[in-house]
């Protein structure tokens, strides 16, 4: 049923709670555990002339390691894997991969921000995704989240 999924990460503690969904769902249909991180490049742009590639080096190094943990956990259960850093708006970033891989179902975490905090961010990637998404968007509300 699934052959490709896709487990976006941000780099937070709310991956454990995504990959401990998605990574059954991906054995059951022996499918490829795609692991992404955005680049958001809107934090990018607004960093100064001096401290705007550091901050940008600092993100991609974030976001190999925030990669690397998902295809550690998902190579632990014998799964293919495939991980990208991508530089980008996160949710529009997480559709286009969707898109080009041919993803059959993706697994994304939530936080389950406050209404206050979802205005001041401009809402959620994962709400977003799923507003947008073609295919299935498996949504893990972290187990700790409203605390």
């Amino acid at each position: 049923m699934y052959d490709d999924i896709l487990i976006p990460t941000d780099g937070s503690e709310t991956i454990s709670e995504t990959l401990a969904h998605g990574l059954p769902i991906a054995e059951q249909n022996d499918a490829t555990v795609h692991g992404l991180y955005v680049v958001d490049s809107r934090i990018t742009a607004a960093a100064t002339d001096e401290t705007g590639p550091e901050l940008e080096r600092s993100l991609e190094d974030e976001g190999e390691d925030a990669v690397a943990a998902v295809a550690d956990d998902a190579a632990a259960s014998d799964l293919e894997t495939v991980s990208e850093v991508r530089k980008g708006t996160p949710s529009k970033t997480i559709l286009e991969y969707a898109d080009e891989h041919g993803i059959d179902l993706i697994v994304i975490g939530t936080r389950g921000k406050s209404p206050r905090e979802k205005v001041v961010s401009l809402g959620s990637v994962s709400e977003r995704v799923v507003d947008n998404a073609e295919i299935p968007v498996f949504v893990v509300r972290d187990a700790g989240a409203g605390e």
